[in-house]
């Protein structure tokens, strides 16, 4: 079938370094061209794809600096091209959140949103709005009932497993390991509470943003000595694999609903163990006692890792590979797809274009 598949403009797809929604959206749009769909990719002008590649814009917006609201008439350029061209694809897939939500509402294309945030007393207004387009989350947890929203699945976000190398053992000494932004949501501060507390070294790597900046000074900055706390800045996906492989475990003690958080697939496919806090979309991502551990306090994220050792690291990486590869991912959104044309096709009795499903 015809796809049009619609990334953010914050960062080049795939990304060099930080950048989950892109990645997603990379390894998406390149397996579907495998399996013989016609895709065009709707990104930055740098971004590297096996799909016909649209730019919204010559480079990512974020490592230019670029912000709302010059972002936003960015975005709007981008699904006006999208949009326009609607009659040329057999189904439009939005990662873009919100924005498009406008635009799809005005198309016979049908269109499907996956969410990879999660929402806020605004934008819930205009997702009611809007309640019966097509929306795909990417966890359970992520779901919100009380909005009354069309979901028509859940398809977790994946990486290609076999791009990591495994590590069957940890460093000697051991280190700790965390990756991720700099912001409090993401917990940086407690994998220090957390790595002092147990007497072990923690590296520490992720991309700092303008907003995070302050934080990072108050909250990270102090604590970074270059042998108990070490701070490598923004880590591409090389640095990220052998840190995260060498590690006895990778923290991950959020304090918010994420909604996913890719870090923990990509540890477990090297082999580390994950201890994470229990919120969002943890529990449906790490197999407590098997794969990791999911805690609740400080405290026991400390007597985690004094457990971590006995967690099969070959185990960890075959959990992965049965149930976060990225044929599980596209496999889900291929029956997404097929599922939102039968029932267009069901409700008008015929399609705008032809259905051509890949062999």
């Amino acid at each position: 079938m015809r796809i049009a598949q619609i990334a953010p403009l914050w960062e080049r797809v795939p990304p060099p370094a930080y950048g989950g929604t892109e990645l997603v959206v990379s390894l998406l749009a390149d397996e579907l061209v495998r399996r013989g769909h016609e895709v065009t990719l709707f990104a930055t002008g740098d971004s590297k794809t096996l799909a016909r590649l649209e730019a919204g814009c010559a480079e990512a917006l974020r490592p230019q600096g670029i912000l709302p609201p010059e972002y936003v008439v960015y975005e709007q350029m981008q699904l006006s091209k999208v949009f326009q061209q609607a009659a040329d694809f057999d189904l439009i897939h939005s990662h873009v959140d919100y924005p498009a939500l406008p635009y799809a509402s005005l198309t016979k294309t049908p269109v499907v949103h996956t969410l990879h945030g999660l929402f806020t007393p605004l934008t819930e207004q205009i997702f009611v709005q809007h309640h019966n387009q097509n929306f795909v989350s990417i966890s359970n947890s992520q779901r919100r009932s009380d909005l009354n929203l069309n979901y028509v699945a859940t398809v977790y976000n994946a990486i290609a497993t076999d791009r990591f190398q495994f590590y069957p053992q940890p460093d000697e000494p051991p280190y700790l390991a965390f990756l991720g932004r700099m912001s409090i949501e993401k917990g940086p501060h407690l994998a220090i509470a957390i790595a002092k507390a147990v007497g072990i070294p923690l590296k520490m790597a992720g991309k700092i943003d303008f907003s995070n900046q302050t934080f990072f000074e108050r909250e990270i900055a102090p604590h970074i000595d270059g042998q108990q706390i070490q701070f490598l800045g923004e880590a591409n996906h090389a640095m990220k694999n052998e840190l995260m492989g060498r590690a006895l475990a990778t923290l991950f003690p959020i304090t918010w609903q994420e909604p996913f958080g890719l870090v923990m697939v990509e540890s477990m496919a090297c082999g580390t163990p994950v201890i994470a806090m229990a919120l969002g979309a943890a529990p449906e991502v790490i197999a407590h006692g098997r794969s990791g551990f999911l805690c609740h306090t400080v405290e026991d994220c400390v007597a985690a890792v004094r457990q971590v050792s006995h967690i099969d690291r070959a185990a960890c990486r075959a959990y992965v590979e049965a149930h976060f590869d990225v044929d599980c991912m596209v496999n889900g959104y291929e029956a997404v797809y097929e599922a939102v044309l039968r029932e267009r096709f069901a409700q008008n009795g015929h399609l705008h274009t032809p259905l051509r499903l890949a062999s």
